[in-house]
């Protein structure tokens, strides 16, 4: 069975509106991959600075750190599920980006250039955005930037599912875009 990992970053954990449409899209991708979740919040990220940089460059590179790396090159597909977070998303994802963007795992060099080493064909991002922003707004900053990590570990197809606008609506209107993005992603499964 081809292997898929989930990546939530959502920090408000059951009371995320992104994770309420990621849940049944999971399900659904899950009688298809083999499903391995990275759960944030649950996660001990250490935050990449100037020790770390220092131990990295002599190699000192934890054991987990290197599986997490190990399991995002190896993945067949990549779910990402993370709220829009002052004007990108969570600090926490960035931070789990940067541990385990290692040379030799993630991408590497010919010493021309950058490239990947990464396997998924398809990532796709789940998010909810509070404000009426849609992907591709000058103001959106995820996306461009999941765009370009994909580019430097070699990852394929980024597609994204969004519910904007979801803090000045009813609690009815919130459902329904929840509803209409979990329809969305179902439909995204049947070729994911």
């Amino acid at each position: 069975m081809k292997k898929l990992l989930y990546i939530d970053a959502c920090i408000r954990d059951n009371l995320s509106r992104t994770k309420k449409i990621a849940n049944p899209i999971i399900e659904s991708l899950k009688e298809r991959y083999d499903v391995e979740t990275f759960c944030l919040n649950k996660m001990n990220l250490e935050i990449v600075d100037k020790e770390l940089i220092t131990k990295r460059n002599n190699k000192e590179i934890p054991e987990e750190v290197l599986t997490w790396a190990r399991t995002v090159a190896n993945a067949d597909r990549i779910v990402i599920a993370a709220p829009f977070w002052d004007m990108s998303f969570p600090a926490a994802l960035k931070n789990f980006f940067e541990l385990v963007s290692i040379f030799g795992i993630t991408f590497d060099s010919n010493d021309k250039e950058c490239y990947g080493l990464c396997k998924a064909e398809k990532v796709l991002y789940i998010t909810t955005r509070g404000m009426d922003i849609k992907t591709g707004d000058a103001l959106e900053q995820a996306t461009p930037y999941l765009k370009a990590l994909s580019w430097l570990w070699g990852l394929k197809n980024l597609q994204v599912i969004e519910a904007t606008n979801m803090d000045y609506v009813s609690e009815e209107e919130i459902n329904n875009k929840v509803n209409i993005a979990i329809k969305q992603g179902l439909e995204i499964c049947k070729d994911f």
